[in-house]
């Protein structure tokens, strides 16, 4: 730099900032070389690993056993390429980590450690994330457990910080353990033991300043409280107490590290119950980033308030993709779909958290795929546009996999992850979805054979890829591709085929012994599946995948795997004939006089204000979704004219209802719901509102129910009546009111639908 061979001035003072240059003649007798500056620590580490993932070393080289790519040769673009990340703090929460990853860590390495933090902490950094919220089910706690723990993270530059009701660098247990006789181990209250409390936080940031000669551990504090293991802190909202104690915790701050209070980084979490301090008016200094959490189940709860003055500390957001607690835990497998992912965070950006990105992983693995994308999307959302992101599940395949399989291998992961997130595993049973009529000619599979058809589709797909990779990838694409698609498709087919061996029990029909047949080979095979996952690389896995996932009964896991209950029936068919027993034919068609039309199917579409409308390709249950774009704006009114038209052609007359079935997003503005508007040809326009209320708790209020029920079903439906429809041509209009509306799908109908859990399927 001194002799003016490059330039990186335009780092100064930046943050995480990376340039990487091609440099002529360098020194004496180097004809050329690739520089890496960095502005700081972090953007020289970003900078390098950036030019390793190019190069083929994939972020989860170790964590998913993905090769590294073999190439005779790497060649770098001349010139100077200059990166750095659009939102401060990208990471991710180890949580609900018993008993997967707390037992294979302890198999593997003795312990939650900093040997196994070592992995971690090259996994964050190699996805270009930068903050961590460490496991902390009990009995764990980061810093005790381990001190070589935080000197690793500081050492490979990684920021820590504590969960949402850990504050002050303090994980809960060590309250438990109570090893401060006299201090810890009372009562969690602060209006009861205020002192013993603030004598406990007092600990937690005095370790996180002693790293010696003045310096602190890289650390983003956690301020505020909750009750004692993640609960809430007291019937209501005690504002006032709740100012007290961030008063206290910042003057505790402030006199540890001998500076103000502001120049250490802080959050106040506003999850749970926490969010309606804020919703109440409660205020914290302008310098605590404000962290926005969404319902636990993928929905954003609340936003920065439109036209609302930015704060130094900037807000961020909370996101779920693993859950304990109502209405049911969701543990097992990745449920999420990176399309989802992309329109909350997209409006969260947009809406202006842009400081704190954070997602609960729980185990880490198997949230591979909607991990990288949430984190690589956290590095530049303004670039993650919908056109890349529709290209994002070919270009992870090309990276993990090769080119020769992108295409293919990217269809199956986005396909999976729709499939499975229609509604997530753990919520599943026999009566989950319909099956159709027993017949004279044979049985109606119904709406679940339809979808065990898609799965015994994408199953065969999946095992058609796998038959052209080498053999050094299997090991990755049955933890990635292979494992997830496998194990979702045998639980429809044992839920599948315990539904048909009740139905035809109860009319002591043989058949259900068939179905029999079939839940015990399905229960033998999820075990088997488990057995192969924790067998691979020298069982390097081994005990990551033994959540239970079956008959729940409960929110909450039940003990152990069981078997649904099956009966058999008295017959002399021999068990090797029985498979001719059973026939199916095609599904009934649904009645005429319901139209149901796929939201991406529309005839034409009115961009206004700024705004205009986009298709989202397999966002939701079915095909896709349609939203206005940009997201983070304010409502419209039906006469700004921003609307949807589609031309249907009603063959049955009679009084009409019109049903929309769209994504299940909350009103992140807390103004009563998210609205969309529907008319009929040239009729008024009519308002329909989706009221969620979430909720951690009791579902005891309409809002409330509504929520559980539209989580569980991953859908909300409004319908309004349109009146005496007559046969002929007639155009349906939906108006774009409020932002984060997200239509899926479409019912026109003059005669009853019949119930289904997708909704009538378009012909």
């Amino acid at each position: 730099m001194a002799s003016g061979k490059i330039d990186a001035s335009d780092l100064s003072g930046e943050w995480e900032a990376f340039r990487q240059i091609v440099v002529d003649r360098p020194f004496v007798g180097v004809s050329q070389a690739l520089i890496i500056v960095g502005a700081d620590r972090r953007g020289a580490v970003f900078g390098t690993y950036d030019l390793s993932e190019r190069m083929g070393v994939s972020p989860w080289h170790w964590f998913a056993d993905v090769p590294v790519a073999q190439r005779r040769t790497v060649l770098i673009p001349a010139g100077s390429r200059r990166d750095q990340p659009k939102v401060r703090y990208r990471g991710f929460f180890i949580n609900d980590e018993d008993p997967n990853f707390s037992g294979w860590a302890v198999k593997k390495f003795g312990g939650i450690n900093a040997a196994m933090y070592a992995h971690v902490f090259e996994l964050l950094l190699r996805m270009k994330g930068n903050y961590l919220w460490p496991a902390m089910w009990s009995p764990k706690a980061f810093a005790a457990d381990d001190p070589d723990n935080m000197i690793l993270a500081d050492a490979m530059g990684v920021v820590m910080g504590s969960s949402h009701h850990e504050v002050m660098m303090r994980a809960q247990d060590e309250w438990h353990r109570n090893t401060e006789k006299g201090v810890t181990g009372g009562a969690w209250n602060y209006a009861d033991n205020a002192q013993n409390l603030r004598t406990f936080w007092r600990g937690g940031i005095e370790r996180m300043v002693s790293k010696g000669r003045g310096q602190s551990y890289e650390s983003v504090v956690t301020i505020g409280m909750r009750g004692d293991g993640d609960e809430a802190m007291a019937e209501g909202t005690a504002t006032g107490l709740l100012e007290r104690i961030v008063t206290d915790q910042r003057a505790i701050i402030a006199q540890v590290t001998g500076k103000p209070a502001q120049e250490t980084p802080q959050v106040w979490a506003l999850y749970k119950e926490v969010q309606d301090y804020y919703d109440h008016g409660m205020k914290v200094p302008d310098d605590v980033t404000l962290l926005f959490a969404d319902d636990n189940w993928g929905q954003i709860r609340r936003l920065p308030a439109l036209g609302s003055p930015q704060r130094s500390g900037g807000a961020g957001v909370y996101y779920h993709f693993d859950y304990v607690g109502v209405p049911r835990n969701y543990k097992w497998l990745n449920t999420n779909q990176i399309e989802k992912i992309w329109q909350q965070m997209n409006l969260a950006y947009e809406r202006g958290a842009r400081a704190m990105w954070i997602a609960n992983v729980g185990d880490i693995k198997p949230m591979e795929y909607p991990l990288g994308f949430f984190l690589a999307m956290a590095w530049n959302p303004d670039a993650m546009t919908p056109a890349m992101l529709a290209a994002y599940p070919a270009h992870w395949a090309a990276a993990t996999f090769g080119d020769d399989h992108a295409s293919a291998i990217g269809g199956l992961v986005t396909r999976y992850s729709q499939y499975a997130a229609r509604r997530k595993p753990e919520l599943i049973d026999q009566d989950s979805f319909s099956i159709g009529a027993i017949l004279p000619e044979g049985l109606d599979g119904g709406e679940f054979g339809a979808m065990v058809a898609e799965w015994d589709a994408l199953e065969s797909q999946m095992l058609d890829a796998r038959g052209k990779l080498p053999p050094n990838q299997y090991d990755a694409y049955y933890q990635l591709v292979e494992f997830p698609i496998s194990a979702v498709a045998n639980l429809y087919r044992l839920y599948y085929g315990t539904a048909w061996n009740r139905k035809l029990a109860s009319r002591n029909d043989a058949r259900a012994n068939i179905f029999a047949d079939q839940v015990e080979a399905a229960f033998a095979r999820d075990a088997a599946l488990t057995r192969q996952y924790h067998a691979i690389n020298g069982c390097k896995w081994d005990g990551m995948m033994t959540q239970v996932h079956m008959s729940y009964v409960i929110w909450n896991d039940p003990t152990q795997q069981t078997m649904p209950s099956i009966t058999r029936v008295a017959g002399d068919t021999p068990t090797d004939k029985r498979g001719s027993g059973v026939h199916f034919i095609k599904r009934a068609a649904g009645p005429k006089g319901v139209i149901a039309i796929e939201a991406p199917a529309f005839a034409r579409s009115y961009d206004r204000k700024g705004l205009g409308w986009a298709t989202i390709p397999h966002l939701g249950r079915t095909d896709g979704a349609v939203l206005a774009l940009p997201q983070g704006r304010p409502a419209t009114a039906a006469n700004d004219g921003v609307r949807l038209e589609y031309d249907v052609q009603v063959t049955e007359a009679g009084p009409a209802s019109l049903t929309l079935i769209l994504a299940p997003t909350l009103d992140t503005s807390g103004s009563g719901g998210v609205r969309i508007g529907v008319s009929l040809d040239d009729g008024p326009v009519q308002t329909l509102v989706a009221a969620l209320e979430a909720t951690g708790g009791a579902q005891d209020t309409p809002g409330k129910q509504r929520w559980a029920k539209a989580v569980c079903d991953n859908e909300v439906r409004l319908s309004a009546d349109m009146g005496q429809l007559a046969p002929g041509k007639h155009v349906i209009k939906v108006w774009r009111l409020d932002d984060n509306a997200v239509l899926q799908k479409l019912i026109l109908a003059t005669v009853a639908v019949p119930d289904s859990y997708l909704g009538p399927v378009p012909v």
